[in-house]
């Protein structure tokens, strides 16, 4: 298998390893985005302040407004960070 579908596989066993604890096998609620970002990305979200930052985001990932996170809104944050990422390689060699 090549990189790029070893990304992809890892993408999708994320997205299914948090999405369906708590009800819908195909989406992620609030409580399992805050889940993914605390295991995933070590941010601990637990006072007031960062409670809204999670409300925002969440928000913002719910492109459709039936508050979820699908695989396609999880791609587009994963997209983003990607782009965050590269943008901060890209000035590291600087």
């Amino acid at each position: 298998m090549g990189e790029v579908q070893t990304a992809i596989v890892l993408l999708i066993n994320a997205f299914q390893r948090y999405a369906g604890k708590e009800g819908d096998a195909n989406a992620m609620n609030k409580g399992e985005v805050k889940d993914m970002l605390k295991n995933e990305f070590g941010l601990e979200m637990g006072k007031a302040k960062d409670q809204a930052a999670i409300d925002n985001l969440f928000k913002d990932l719910d492109a459709n407004s039936d508050n979820s996170v699908d695989f396609m809104e999880f791609v587009s944050l994963v997209a983003s960070l990607a782009m965050i990422m590269q943008e901060s390689l890209v000035k590291a060699k600087k």
